[in-house]
């Protein structure tokens, strides 16, 4: 039985992150700091009695410009989080919030970190509010994201746990509870965020697949997982490689949809082949590039997966996160992303 059964063929979504209001978060600040790991409440402009209330708002903004722009599968614009990883990675027991730890980021660079001081367990449904929110205001199908196992653990100062692979499948018990809880509250697709399996190849294949199993034991909903190069904004002036070092082994892995960066890197879709069992969400915006895409060149971007990938395996996406440019190049973006794919579709007969 087709998954994605209801959904046109080339369905469109985001990837996990739309632009926050300014008038919500410090855009700037978010912006010459490295993505925090641990809590950065200081970005915030509204007070806390009133900070819900505030993001609540703006993501009936973020999903009123995907559906303005015709995305098929809506995701909530992560407007809650100061980063992607950071708001599940510091609400779990056993993180000691008052005195962070340090690692390198995928930069080189320190960055202070969650400090895992005791057993890694989850208190409580973190995001499933959200998630019945995001469902209820945008009916159709949904998605929602979470920090998966292996990047936490590479996000973290081990104090704790005998080695790195003891407390990644600490992380992945407590996600696999919290996707369950996301499932039933409604949401149709849960993505796992691992951009780590491309930074730390090496580390990735001690663990990373007996982790992000454990996350999704049990799990009957559609799974996602995306691996990027890291955001463009972040990584500016570093040349993108052409090629992932961590892919092929996540065939092996029973999540249904491998999310990958391709329009800034160029990558070459030949790669596709190595995901022979997986659905595809494809990079086809260019993040790295404030231009808004025409409709055609996101079509000749997809056109050029096609003898890789079937049609019916793919999903069209954003090479990574929206969150560091204007709302309205994102928007722009998104709408000739979904053009573009509607173009291949009629092509396709679809």
């Amino acid at each position: 039985m087709d998954k994605l059964a209801g959904l046109p063929l080339l369905p469109t979504t985001i990837v996990g992150s739309y632009p926050q209001p300014e008038w919500l978060i410090d855009r700037e600040g978010l912006k010459s700091r490295l993505p925090p790991r641990v809590r950065a409440r200081e970005l915030w402009r509204i007070p806390e009695p009133m900070l819900a209330d505030a993001q609540e708002a703006a993501t009936l903004v973020a999903i009123s410009d995907q559906k303005l722009a015709g995305i098929d599968i809506v995701g909530d614009g992560e407007m809650r989080r100061e980063s992607y990883s950071n708001r599940l990675a510091t609400a779990l027991d056993g993180i000691d919030i008052d005195q962070p730890g340090t690692a390198i980021d995928r930069t080189g660079k320190a960055n202070p970190v969650p400090r895992v001081a005791g057993p890694i367990r989850r208190r409580g449904p973190i995001e499933a509010q959200d998630a019945r929110f995001l469902k209820e205001r945008a009916g159709g199908w949904v998605k929602i994201t979470l920090p998966g196992p292996f990047t936490m653990t590479q996000q973290a100062q081990n104090d704790h746990y005998p080695d790195d692979a003891a407390m990644a499948m600490a992380y992945a018990a407590a996600v696999n509870e919290e996707i369950h809880d996301l499932f039933a509250a409604g949401v149709d697709v849960v993505q796992l965020d691992e951009p780590y399996l491309q930074a730390r190849p090496e580390q990735a294949r001690g663990y990373a697949i007996e982790a992000i199993e454990r996350a999704l034991d049990g799990v009957k909903g559609i799974t996602a997982l995306h691996v990027c190069f890291g955001y463009a904004h972040v990584h500016q002036g570093a040349a993108k490689p052409k090629a992932y070092e961590f892919l092929a082994e996540l065939d092996r892995s029973s999540v249904d949809i491998i999310s990958i960066e391709a329009a800034q890197p160029r990558l070459d879709p030949a790669i596709l082949a190595e995901l022979p069992s997986k659905r595809i969400m494809y990079g086809v915006i260019d993040l790295n590039d404030p231009a808004v895409e025409t409709p055609e060149l996101v079509a000749e971007r997809i056109r050029e997966a096609l003898p890789y990938v079937d049609a019916e395996r793919l999903v069209i996406a954003p090479d990574c996160g929206m969150k560091y440019h204007p709302r309205e190049v994102a928007f722009g973006k998104l709408k000739a992303m979904v053009d573009g794919a509607k173009i291949v579709r009629g092509e396709l007969g679809g």
